[in-house]
């Protein structure tokens, strides 16, 4: 779409928004904790459940919206269906064209974005008081009646197929779609989210109206709203936004699976100087009885960045890398421990065989009394910082529904690290570690990794794309 020099009138509002967001982080970083833990359950005359954090001084209404539904739900042959439809909601709905969606988003001020991931389709929304009945309006217009005109169409796949084709031979996205295949054969985890050049080239505007019909309903989806706005008045702004939708949706049934590959190295000869390096083994699922032990564990291992282990064994003890890290990642319907480091070809084993080493000497010792107490500090006290602003409490509303963890999670979470004791550590950690076996993927001319098997990267015009490839874990997910 072509840019548009911006009237006087759309500036105006739109410094009022922005500064309504710096007022709203400022407000909010004050006293984040007190206010998200004040959350309404709102039920609306529809059926439609909405968590709600009313706060009347943030002159801001922030609105996050998942659907139970995302990459996992692409037929086969067709991956990258859901992400190319989350990029066309915003490309024109009902009589709107995409143009005219787009100037009415610009003229009132109002953020409006859509995304996919592996188990979700998620809707993002910002507006001010004033204009925040136009905003329901036009998010319930894009997620009800999406237009999927077929220039938009093609304009969007264009841009997807652009991305992937840069990405082809990029050693940190080969890495990551080499892991997750590697990980998950034969499970719909395995498969590029963006698609591949092949995949997207198939898609008709048929596929994205039956695939909307069948993922995007009112009884998968999963709302949370912050701001000035109180419970009668959201009511008819979420029945009004989702009152085109259907009642139910019909979601392919996806098996929970154990991630495969543990014990393996992959490498993919690439001529870099530099070797790109994921590793990873099976993890807990959000809801298990350990997840909160295992996520302490890991945090001394790798997810403390500056006071990890890894960290100061391969960064500060030897200068083998910048960074280092692990987390954990709890999808809908498998667990990993995921992992990364980037370093010189010639570093590569040793730094591999430092990670195997402290991971192992993790699931046999456990971690000591100091770092144990250290963890729980700091996990802690920075919990506060994933509510400093309405978006990210938003966000967590989300999450907390999605994940099943309860309406008080919030005001339980620092009193369940801080209870986690040294043997439900140790136990956690062994179970998690499990004396070090891991999968490695690494991309470039590695030197040093014993028993790999060695390959070629796939030409470009068979790759996909590493959407939520391993990364660090994002600071809104509620751990």
């Amino acid at each position: 779409m072509t840019a548009r020099a911006a009237s006087p009138l759309v500036s105006r509002a739109l410094k009022g928004l922005f500064a309504a967001i710096m007022i709203t982080s400022a407000s909010l970083a004050a006293t984040a904790s007190a206010r998200a833990t004040d959350i309404q359950r709102v039920k609306t005359p529809g059926g439609t459940e909405a968590w709600l954090v009313e706060e009347t001084a943030v002159p801001v209404i922030a609105v996050e919206i998942a659907f139970r539904s995302g990459a996992a739900q692409d037929p086969d042959g067709k991956e990258g269906l859901a992400g190319l439809m989350a990029t066309l909601f915003d490309e024109g709905a009902g009589d709107m064209s995409a143009e005219a969606f787009q100037q009415t988003l610009e003229d009132k001020a109002i953020e409006l974005s859509f995304s996919s991931s592996r188990d979700g389709v998620t809707a993002s929304l910002r507006a001010l008081p004033e204009t925040v009945d136009e905003a329901f309006r036009l998010l319930g217009l894009a997620l009800s009646k999406p237009r999927f005109d077929q220039d938009a169409l093609d304009r969007m796949r264009g841009q997807v197929s652009a991305q992937i084709r840069r990405n082809a031979l990029d050693p940190d996205d080969l890495a990551g779609r080499t892991f997750f295949a590697t990980a998950f054969p034969g499970h719909p985890y395995s498969r590029p989210t963006r698609g591949t050049l092949a995949s997207l080239a198939s898609l008709t505007r048929d596929d994205l109206v039956a695939f909307h019909k069948r993922q995007i309903a009112r009884d998968n989806v999963v709302i949370g709203v912050v701001g000035a706005i109180d419970a009668e008045r959201l009511k008819g702004l979420v029945d009004g936004a989702l009152s085109g939708l259907p009642a139910k949706a019909e979601l392919t049934p996806v098996p929970t699976v154990t991630p495969q590959g543990a014990g393996r190295t992959e490498v993919l000869e690439l001529d870099v100087p530099q070797s790109s390096i994921i590793f990873g083994r099976p993890g807990p699922l959000r809801n298990d009885d350990d997840f909160i032990p295992a996520y302490v564990a890991n945090h001394i291992l790798g997810g403390g960045t500056f006071s990890s282990r890894l960290f100061n064994e391969v960064r500060e003890k030897r200068g083998l890398a910048y960074s280092v890290y692990s987390y954990l990642q709890p999808f809908d319907h498998g667990g990993l421990l995921l992992g990364g480091v980037a370093t010189r070809n010639d570093r590569a084993g040793q730094s591999v065989d430092l990670i195997r080493a402290e991971i192992a000497r993790m699931a046999k010792d456990g971690p000591t009394a100091e770092e144990l107490a250290s963890a729980k500090r700091y996990l802690i006290g920075s919990f506060a910082l994933r509510f400093d602003t309405s978006a990210k409490i938003a966000n967590q509303l989300v999450q907390l529904q999605l994940d099943d963890l309860g309406i008080d999670y919030i005001d339980r979470r620092n009193a369940m690290v801080e209870a986690v004791t040294p043997e439900e550590v140790r136990a956690a950690a062994a179970k998690l570690f499990d004396g070090g076996k891991l999968l490695v993927v690494a991309v470039g001319k590695p030197a040093g990794l014993a028993d790999a098997n060695i390959r070629k990267p796939p030409a470009p015009d068979a790759a996909g794309d590493a959407l939520g490839a391993p990364a660090p874990a994002p600071g809104g997910a509620p751990r």
